[in-house]
């Protein structure tokens, strides 16, 4: 589990790869629409596919010679979980700036 969430969280540390997931939201793309936005080499993107892929968060299948990409969100409600054990944390801050605001 902690090595899965690693490799989630290494995954979102990259903007090309939120930005990736972020297009694969919208539904399947191709990894030449998801190379499109970049100024970086098909293989370039590949590989931050494979990162992708590597946490679980990405399904690559051939179709012909198009690769299709889908989402796979699951693991990143492992992710999620995780931040909101914090969350108490942020919301005691909050709370105690909204006391100070209202002195």
């Amino acid at each position: 589990m902690v090595e899965d969430l690693d490799a989630v969280f290494h995954a979102l540390s990259s903007e090309p790869r939120r930005a990736m997931l972020d297009a694969l939201t919208a539904g399947e793309r191709t990894v030449g629409d998801l190379a499109a936005p970049f100024e970086m080499s098909v293989a370039g993107v590949s590989k931050h596919l494979k990162v992708l892929e590597g946490a679980g968060l990405v399904e690559r299948r051939a179709e012909g010679r198009t690769t299709i990409c889908a989402l796979r969100a699951a693991p990143l409600a492992d992710a999620s979980a995780w931040v909101r054990t914090y969350e108490r944390f942020w919301e005691d801050a909050l709370d105690r700036l909204q006391k100070l605001v209202e002195e």
